[in-house]
């Protein structure tokens, strides 16, 4: 799996300028994803195409930031640590060969995200006090699944399924700080893999959640790369 093409077209930035093997990308300045320099290859020449990526990002009035994965070109990574760019946010992908495991709890999913939906995800995942306008315009840039559990009209943990050809990205895992420890991941992953019919999944979560990461390794999922972003 390209991981970083595979998390760039879940994503996708609504605003991208390709650069000579890079892409600019700027999506109101919501989740460093959507809002960073993907580097797919080495440019002819990297001063110009950094300063170039610093002005294009001090236009919107962000901070420049690079996404630095599995296939950034070698060397880049140093040469922004030389430059003063913090390292942040590092953060480790999973994926599987997932089974057609019945979730525990009835799950709905819809094409859409819902009002209730939002709500859920915003408040546990929403790094920001505003921009979810935002966040729901990168999420609406392609087809689809968005599930949840909900008890008494709310939905207590969701999820977003994006098919990509034979596999499954997995994204905006939130759960309810009440609702914890009750199984309500584990069924909403199940039910969108299951929906999928996906041969295989991936999905990301940072190096810290350590929970995160024993759910889904208790599904199948084991690690298969790492990246972490470059901020000045």
């Amino acid at each position: 799996m390209d991981f970083d093409l595979l998390v760039h077209e879940a994503w996708p930035a609504y605003d991208q300028q390709p650069l000579d093997g890079w892409i600019l990308r700027h999506a109101g300045g919501v989740t460093k994803r959507a809002n960073s320099v993907l580097a797919l290859s080495a440019p002819a020449d990297l001063d110009g195409a950094i300063a170039a990526a610093e002005a294009f990002y001090a236009e919107r009035g962000e901070r420049c930031v690079f996404s630095i994965g599995p296939g950034t070109p070698v060397g880049l990574d140093g040469e922004l640590a030389s430059r003063g760019y913090e390292l942040v946010d590092p953060t480790v992908i999973m994926a599987a060969t997932p089974g057609d495991l019945e979730p525990a709890h009835e799950v709905r999913v819809e094409d859409r995200p819902w009002p209730g939906w939002l709500k859920t995800w915003w408040s546990v995942d929403g790094r920001y006090e505003l921009g979810v306008e935002a966040a729901v315009r990168i999420c609406a840039g392609v087809p689809a699944w968005y599930a949840a559990f909900e008890e008494d009209g709310v939905a207590l943990a969701v999820g977003r399924g994006v098919p990509q050809g034979d596999t499954l990205g997995i994204y905006c895992m939130a759960t309810l700080p009440q609702a914890r420890r009750r199984g309500l991941a584990r069924s909403v992953l199940r039910a969108l893999v299951r929906r999928s019919g996906a041969r295989t999944a991936y999905l990301c979560t940072t190096a810290r959640n350590e929970a995160a990461q024993a759910l889904y390794r208790s599904e199948g999922f084991e690690l298969r790369g790492h990246y972490h972003y470059r901020l000045r």
